[in-house]
């Protein structure tokens, strides 16, 4: 598989009916501009069901599957593919009502047994058996509620969703994503110029990242629409939100991993997730945000694939459980 991308996104029924030459346009549309490196022939859109989570595939090796965070879209994880495509077959998922996937909907259940039975029919789609997992944020949470259920054989986490302290303290996230999306609701007309400036990217995503005027100008106004994209969602996720208190078998390795710089989940959540999960291997992020693949992609992709069950890298810094 090495040197492909698979790619599947769900079409409606009209596009079913469209032309080789319509598909490949449509493809285009609803995949955006930052999926670059597909070449022929690899394209493989999932056609006859329209509840599939949107994914792409590349590399070679063991399965790793890649979670985004919350508001957030499967390309966040670009910076990392690169060097984790070397090594492991590198699955990345777009979570209902985010990115290319379908819209979430819960019909009255709740969201994490929705996303868990997605993610198993993922898993049958692509016929991979309990694979190596990492998530961000959100996507960390949900990389844990799999675990809970044996569904995965690692998990390596950055900054997982699921530790704060109380309500009290859970409101000051929902605020903050608000706020940011009341932000980027007001500011659609001028984003693609402030994407195109370090001084805008700052603007744009210094409450995400420590080092947001590195962020590519094209990946930059593609997180800024993703968010917009995902607000129904986020709505439903936030108005569900609780702490993770599940147990996972000691047979599943986790690493556990929060950037020092964080303003989403502040570091002291690191704290929480120790006392909560001793038996983890703790992972201090150095001037890292709450989205640290963009930060330093090398550390982060160390991190992954030594959580994943490869060899240990110089560059991770321990900490002590409490």
């Amino acid at each position: 598989m090495t040197g492909h991308r698979y790619l599947a996104v769900p079409f409606s029924f009209e596009e079913q009916r469209c032309s080789a030459e319509e598909l490949e346009r449509v493809v285009s549309t609803r995949t955006t501009a930052t999926v670059t490196r597909l070449d022929d022939a690899t394209i493989r859109p999932e056609r006859k069901r329209t509840d599939r989570l949107a994914y792409e595939r590349t590399g070679s090796g063991e399965p790793l599957v890649l979670v985004h965070g919350i508001g957030h879209r499967r390309q966040g994880w670009y910076p990392v593919l690169d060097r984790l495509a070397e090594e492991r077959d590198v699955i990345l998922v777009d979570l209902p009502g985010h990115g290319d996937s379908p819209d979430l909907i819960t019909d009255g259940r709740p969201v994490l047994d929705i996303v868990r039975e997605q993610f198993q029919d993922l898993f049958a789609d692509l016929n991979v058996h309990r694979p190596h997992i990492a998530g961000n944020s959100l996507g960390g949470r949900v990389a844990l509620e799999l675990a809970s259920e044996n569904m995965v054989r690692s998990v390596t986490t950055l900054a997982p969703a699921g530790f704060w302290r109380n309500d009290l303290d859970f409101t000051y996230i929902r605020t903050l994503f608000a706020t940011m999306t009341s932000a980027s609701e007001y500011s659609q007309s001028v984003a693609p110029r402030l994407a195109r400036t370090r001084a805008g990217r700052v603007a744009m995503f210094s409450w995400l990242t420590a080092r947001p005027a590195s962020i590519d100008p094209d990946a930059a106004l593609g997180d800024f629409r993703g968010l917009l994209r995902a607000r129904p969602a986020l709505r439903t996720i936030m108005g569900e939100a609780v702490p993770f208190d599940r147990p996972i078998a000691d047979d599943i390795p986790i690493t556990i991993a929060w950037g020092t710089r964080d303003q989403v989940l502040r570091p002291y959540q690191a704290t929480r997730a120790r006392k909560a999960m001793p038996a983890a291997t703790h992972v201090r992020l150095d001037r890292c945000g709450h989205v640290p693949m963009s930060d330093n992609p090398e550390l982060i992709a160390d991190v992954i694939l030594e959580g994943s069950g490869g060899v240990a890298s110089s560059l991770i810094e321990r900490t002590e459980s409490a």
